[in-house]
């Protein structure tokens, strides 16, 4: 959106080209302990809350190129994770 290089760096075994969009991923959601505590003690104000995915999905078309164990996918598309997994 703003014009700014956007790489991802993941192995091949992460691929799954049978998923229709990344609105169908999943999300695991970790605990907020992880992020309103330090050490075990408290670090956000009592009352706060936290919401703590374990990550995001960046939509395809913000990706300028998906560098993995097997090469580098520029602009990744379905026909080029394919082709890329039928070489691996």
């Amino acid at each position: 959106a703003h014009r700014v290089p956007f790489y991802v760096a993941a192995p091949v075994s992460t691929i799954d080209v049978a998923t229709r969009s990344g609105a169908h991923i999943p999300i695991e959601s970790r605990p907020p302990r992880e992020i309103t505590h330090l050490g075990g003690e408290r670090v956000v104000p009592s009352g706060g809350v936290a919401y703590n995915p374990a990550f995001d999905v960046t939509p395809a078309r913000f990706v300028t190129a998906l560098i993995t164990n097997h090469g580098v996918v520029p602009k990744p598309n379905l026909a080029r994770l394919r082709a890329l997994l039928t070489q691996s």
